[in-house]
């Protein structure tokens, strides 16, 4: 009877289809959101997400509707508003990075001068959870919560990988292991893993030079953030892999990066122990 329970149940949920309107909806949210200046035509969505400007035009006007979006000063153009704030405000596993992190990454900014991200990790990826490119002058990029960033080729992922437990590695890289693209090759690659992790942990600190194909321009480091014992995610510095020497990386930005990483491991001890 169990057995075929479980069979129209499983049943039931395949019945359940994809509502793609929604999906078109979510992509323009995340289109706008990374869009220069956070403003974009229907013509540039309609580009960006694949899907026909009318269709576009339709789903950005029930979203200005429901208050998500604006019009522009020009024709055909939206902006986000302060109301797609308030999808994320029943998270509390938000609540450190919003009252602990982004007010330590912003007060860096000064210092860092370049711009900053913060990650966590998520389905074997690092998930960029705060940014200070909205902050910095120097930033070339908009839009960055939220972007997956992949263990083996940032310098995020990287100091992460260097800095978990073997056995959340190991688990790690099975879960990768299954992929058929580059990120699967490399995480069937035992050899070049320990390899990377070795470099890592010898040098101190995680970098990137243009190492991932999509940011080929740009360079990082990272370095992980511990809360006490406890890996909880990674911060990174992004810029031209031509504006800064390695000398200077390690002699003026790493030092202070790493104070940040500290800090914010440090008062976000009172969030986590709530949690747990």
């Amino acid at each position: 009877m169990a057995s075929s329970s479980h069979s129209l149940k499983a049943a039931a949920d395949s019945d359940y289809k994809e509502v793609r309107s929604l999906s078109r909806g979510l992509a323009l949210l995340q289109a706008l959101n990374r869009a220069p200046g956070g403003i974009a035509t229907t013509t540039a969505l309609a580009e960006v997400c694949g899907v026909h400007r009318t269709t576009v035009k339709r789903i950005l006007e029930t979203l200005r509707a429901e208050g998500f979006v604006r019009r522009g000063e020009k024709e055909g153009q939206y902006y986000l508003t302060f109301v797609v704030r308030s999808l994320s405000e029943g998270f509390v596993d938000d609540d450190w990075v919003e009252k602990v992190a982004l007010p330590l990454m912003r007060a860096a900014v000064p210092d860092l001068m370049w711009p900053c991200d913060l990650g966590t990790l998520e389905g074997g990826f690092m998930v960029v959870r705060e940014s200070t490119h909205r902050f910095s002058m120097l930033s070339q990029h908009r839009g960055k919560i939220g972007e997956k960033l992949p263990l083996f080729f940032t310098a995020m992922g990287r100091a992460y990988l260097a800095a978990c437990t073997v056995s959340e590695r190991k688990g790690l890289l099975t879960l990768l292991g299954q992929r058929s693209d580059s990120i699967g090759a490399m995480a069937r690659d035992s050899a070049g893993i320990e390899q990377l992790i070795a470099e890592t942990r010898t040098r101190g600190y995680a970098v990137n030079d243009g190492d991932w194909d999509r940011e080929a321009p740009f360079a990082a480091i990272a370095v992980p953030v511990m809360c006490g014992r406890r890996l909880v995610g990674g911060v990174n510095l992004i810029f031209p892999k031509t504006a800064v020497q390695t000398a200077e990386i390690e002699q003026r930005y790493l030092p202070r990066l790493k104070r940040l990483a500290q800090r914010i491991g440090k008062d976000m001890q009172p969030w986590l122990s709530n949690a747990d």
